[in-house]
């Protein structure tokens, strides 16, 4: 009995997918549930299973082919007993005997130059033969095994190589491209003394470690910050639709993350309701699952305003890029000792953080866009104000 395996329903709105890659082949035992073919949308990678034990028979749609929904990708040959498919069949490799035998040069192998070839498996005719009429001798044999293998050839790197760009490339083009075209943006920039962050996470790293399970960052306390300022700030958390301004009383929080395949934001969902160490589990789980391609439609859809940290690449300034159709998204970057005048005078090395607010000026103002950012570097260099809300 065959079963077809089709293209499964890829999410709201998503109707076609590119077949990224095939981990069997034609002719391959395959187990219940073992991952088959992986498709690409440009939002998210899907693997599709095998549903049942067997063998792939068919391949329908190749590696690089555009499927729509419910399309005919291949078929399993199922496996009619319980348990393990049927095995693959492998070929029987020749004797050895029959290699040297095959290979021998035009001349017959003496009976101890035939035993050697024999027992090393060799190649006959690959021996460089010096005997009286081009004959192999024993010793052509013995030296040919001592002697070292030559080294491979090095390849020469093309001087160009082209590779089409993947679906989720494009569509993180296309999306880059229609912020710069569409929103009137603007970045405006602050930085932050992180000597306040820096002092609590060394405070209490061992005991939040120990009692939440994972490692206390940044991130927490800059979506924390960012929640505060945008209650205070709701321009900044609103869109554009049509004509209209829709403001959010949701708080719904993309965090940038970079893959192998690219760049995809997940959401942190009602993040102002989350503890410091919920928001660190959420972020730990989006990031996992952004790296291994498993992140669903509905975590990389809906949010509200996004935050990127260059910083993890070494970053010092950038101005990040919007993403639609949010009016905001802030951008954090390296931490750096810099020399700072404080309020007496006195100059000190301080850690220092540049951070940007790229905004859209058609919903927010200069001055709430400079307000907010402010806001957010007052809480972080402050970091009791977030617990206590103030």
């Amino acid at each position: 009995m065959t079963q077809d395996i089709t293209v499964p329903t890829l999410g709201e709105s998503v109707t076609e997918a590119t077949v990224a890659k095939w981990f069997k082949a034609v002719g391959d035992s395959i187990r219940a549930d073992e991952p088959l073919v992986e498709l690409e949308t440009d939002k998210v990678t899907v693997e599709v299973s095998a549903p049942n034990a067997g063998v792939l028979t068919h391949i329908m749609a190749e590696t690089g082919a555009i499927v729509a929904v419910g399309a005919l990708l291949g078929r399993v040959a199922v496996s009619t007993a319980k348990g393990a498919p049927p095995p693959p069949v492998v070929p029987t490799p020749p004797a050895p005997a029959a290699v040297a035998v095959a290979a021998a040069p035009e001349h017959p192998l003496s009976p101890a130059v035939r035993r050697i070839v024999t027992e090393g498996g060799l190649d006959a005719s690959a021996i460089p033969a010096t005997g009286k009429d081009g004959r192999l001798t024993k010793e052509d044999v013995v030296n040919f095994q001592a002697a070292p293998p030559p080294p491979p050839a090095a390849a020469a790197a093309p001087r160009e190589e082209r590779v089409p760009m993947t679906r989720l490339r494009r569509r993180i083009a296309e999306r880059l491209k229609e912020a710069q075209n569409t929103a009137a943006m603007l970045t405006t920039f602050n930085e932050v003394d992180m000597t306040g962050i820096l002092a609590l996470r060394d405070r209490y790293r061992e005991s939040f470690e120990k009692r939440h399970g994972v490692r206390v960052g940044f991130m927490s306390f800059f979506v924390k910050a960012c929640v505060a300022a945008l209650k205070e700030f709701p321009a900044v958390n609103a869109s554009i639709d049509g004509n209209d301004l829709v403001y959010k009383n949701h708080y719904d929080i993309g965090v940038a993350v970079g893959t192998a395949q690219g760049l995809v934001v997940p959401v942190v969902r009602g993040a102002d309701a989350l503890s410091f160490a919920e928001v660190e589990k959420t972020i730990g789980l989006l990031g996992h699952k952004a790296r291994d391609g498993k992140l669903s439609m509905d975590e990389l859809t809906g949010g509200t305003f996004t935050i990127t940290n260059g910083g993890v690449y070494g970053s010092l300034m950038s101005t990040p890029i919007l993403n639609p159709p949010q009016s905001g998204i802030l951008g954090m970057h390296k931490v750096q000792q810099r020399p700072m005048v404080m309020a007496d005078g006195a100059i000190q090395a301080r850690p220092m953080m540049y951070i940007a607010l790229s905004y859209d000026h058609r919903v927010i103002d200069g001055r709430e866009a400079v307000s907010f950012l402010v806001r957010v570097k007052e809480s972080c260099e402050d970091p009791a104000r977030l617990l206590l809300d103030v």
